[in-house]
């Protein structure tokens, strides 16, 4: 077995095409963030803040309820095939928004797109086309894109606004939707075989499993809280920073951009350190702390506009150092056969954050006022921190995948006694179906050319 260290040409092409899509799929998703509640409260039915909270979270209610069943739905119709329809709805609901003449159909067109729920099929479809030793390395641009899509749309947000209002930013998501199908057809490679990949796929079968591990449940907990309090802060904060600082809400760019250059000046080392010398526990108790802090000053903040600044800070830097190290936290603690159900569970309950958040935020809002909703996410983020703080040190391990030739179950069983044996392997599962050997190894010092020449021998 000969072990690439670079890409292929067609995987690069699959990774950045597939990076592409969920980058114009997020970016079209958060442009409106920043200024949406303040233009929902201009519409028909817009004055209660429990429908604009209510609006801003529906995508992620029926986001949660269909993105496994899209995931499996790819296997068994196509990978694009389920892609090109769960845009198709994207850009439905999006034209549905730009052209809503109440809070209500803007209600309706944010559940639509919700609805288009393709990143599990788009996880399976870069595992199709990406060899067991590399995808992670795709994973990871999949992610860094993400958040950098995030990024911008915070900035970029506000400054659209003030060209072609929200309605128009409406449109432009239905527009970068299409522009993904069109990646999708031209840039992103027909996979010459669609199998099902355990360490990218959610399987019922390993549900329970994953359901009852309490540690994955804290981090399931953890990316819940964290999404909830980011909605519903959304629900208040762009009245906050024009009432306080006299701030029209298309000059709110010049607040988020020094404030995300900032968080994200501080997310990196932080991140590199966690993962370098072993200590991503402490690096991710602090963030949770720092989040708490965040929303408990935020509660009497509220009406000082450089509190509010601050605050922003305080809650970006601990958002993106929780962002990056959850999904490597679940790597690290999830059995080796279950990563993809583990990481399907993990977005599911993020998506119900969006929508939990979005609602109570307006909730709260309407009926006790702006403080009440950074209690909200004071308790949220007060429950995780116990959590976090008892959870044990995940261990220093990284996954490691390798192709397998045909081989008999008896010959898997031994195979796997024989790569769990080795220096430095602390775990080996062996997926005949799957066609993969999947080891959990120490970051340094394993004995990898034993573990490749015993792969290669098949036992």
């Amino acid at each position: 077995m000969q072990i690439s260290e670079k890409m292929t040409p067609i995987e690069l092409r699959a990774s950045v095409g597939l990076a592409g899509i969920f980058g114009l799929r997020m970016l079209g998703m958060f442009l409106i963030l920043p200024v949406f509640a303040i233009y929902a409260q201009t519409l028909p039915g817009g004055g209660n803040h429990m429908l604009i909270g209510l609006a801003l979270g529906a995508y992620g209610l029926t986001q949660a309820m269909l993105q496994l069943p899209f995931g499996m739905a790819s296997d068994r119709w196509g990978r694009k095939r389920v892609i090109y329809f769960g845009l198709l709805l994207f850009v439905i609901g999006s034209f549905v928004a730009a052209y809503a003449s109440d809070i209500y159909m803007v209600i309706v067109g944010r559940s639509i797109q919700g609805a288009g729920a393709i990143s599990a099929a788009v996880t399976a479809l870069l595992a199709d086309l990406t060899r067991e030793e590399h995808r992670t390395k795709a994973m990871a641009m999949i992610g860094s894109t993400i958040g950098l899509s995030f990024a911008a749309s915070m900035v970029i947000g506000p400054a659209l606004y003030q060209v072609i209002g929200v309605p128009g930013m409406f449109a432009l998501t239905g527009v970068l939707a299409l522009a993904a199908m069109g990646v999708i057809y031209a840039v992103v490679p027909d996979p010459k075989v669609s199998h099902f990949h355990s360490d990218a796929e959610a399987t019922p079968a390993r549900l329970s499993d994953v359901l009852r591990d309490k540690q994955l449940l804290r981090l399931n907990f953890g990316i819940f809280a964290l999404h909830a309090a980011q909605m519903a802060m959304f629900v208040v904060i762009p009245f906050a920073l024009r009432e306080t600082g006299g701030m029209p809400e298309a000059q709110h760019w010049k607040i988020y951009l020094p404030v995300m250059l900032g968080a994200f000046a501080i997310m990196v080392p932080a991140i590199i350190y966690g993962e370098k010398k072993a200590k991503l526990k402490p690096v991710f108790v602090s963030a949770v702390a720092m989040l708490l802090l965040s929303q408990l000053l935020m509660t009497v903040l509220i009406r000082d506009f450089w509190g509010i600044v601050m605050m922003l800070l305080l809650f970006f830097i601990a958002f993106n150092i929780l962002e990056a190290s959850l999904p490597s936290l679940i790597s690290k603690i999830a059995p080796a056969r279950a990563k993809g159900t583990a990481m399907g569970v993990y977005n599911t309950s993020q998506a119900l954050g969006l929508f939990t958040g979005g609602v109570a935020g307006g909730v709260l809002s309407h009926y006790v006022g702006e403080w009440a909703v950074f209690a909200f996410g004071s308790v949220m983020s007060m429950l995780w921190l116990a959590m976090a703080a008892s959870m044990k040190t995940p261990p220093a391990v990284r996954t490691k995948m390798y192709h397998l030739e045909p081989m008999t179950v008896e010959a898997a069983r031994e195979l796997s006694r024989r790569l769990t044996g080795l220096q430095g392997v602390m775990e080996a599962a062996v997926d005949v179906e799957d066609g993969t050997a999947y080891l959990k190894v120490e970051m340094a010092g394993w004995d990898e050319d034993n573990a490749v020449k015993l792969i290669e021998g098949g036992a």
